[in-house]
């Protein structure tokens, strides 16, 4: 390889700690409240996950799952990062996280809403919940809203067509719905008065 290959191949992967950091710090520190010493923290178990997988391309779904569980997303800082250590190509690395829809290239809120647009889902209204909840939020499929508390996603199925349509908020099934009810639900969970778990 001569140096200009060897050049470009190290432009294409560079990527500072710096331009991540801001990124989670916007996201940690600014809009969840969290210190800043979870960003160092976030730093060091991340160079870890790294260092356990180096130049083990077939890890990287592993290694996607360990960093969406860590930071809460991916951003594409981090996934050059972890395309230079596993040795693929980041775009290889956005293939994967575009195509699974666990992961996510931006933070995800508080609740995690999930709304089915399956066939029976769809039959019953669907649409037209999406379409509140969007107006209602300002937000679209994969997006969330400004203060972190929501975020929304737009499945194919969620398994329970019986209850349709059908979402659910942080893995838990609400059925029967109309756009209303959607509503009332998502902002009894925006004031406490539905818990997690």
């Amino acid at each position: 390889m001569s140096a200009l290959e060897e050049r470009e191949l190290q432009d294409y992967y560079e990527v500072e700690w710096d331009d991540i950091n801001s990124e989670l710090k916007a996201v940690l520190v600014e809009k969840k409240g969290k210190e800043e010493s979870e960003i160092d923290r976030i730093h060091e178990e991340f160079a870890r996950i790294i260092a356990e997988n180096r130049g083990k391309p077939e890890a990287l779904i592993e290694v996607l799952h360990q960093v969406q569980e860590l930071i809460g997303f991916i951003p594409k800082a981090v996934q050059k990062e972890i395309a230079k250590g596993l040795g693929v190509s980041p775009g290889e690395v956005a293939s994967v996280i575009s195509f699974y829809a666990h992961f996510s290239e931006k933070p995800k809120g508080k609740y995690k809403i999930a709304l089915c647009k399956g066939t029976a889902c769809y039959v019953k209204g669907s649409a037209e919940i999406i379409k509140k909840i969007e107006e209602k939020y300002g937000i679209k499929s994969g997006e969330s809203t400004d203060d972190g508390m929501f975020s929304l996603e737009v499945v194919r199925c969620l398994g329970a067509c019986g209850l349709a349509p059908v979402m659910t908020v942080n893995g838990k099934a609400h059925g029967l719905l109309n756009p209303e009810k959607a509503i009332n639900i998502l902002e009894k969970y925006r004031k406490g008065e539905i818990k997690e778990g």
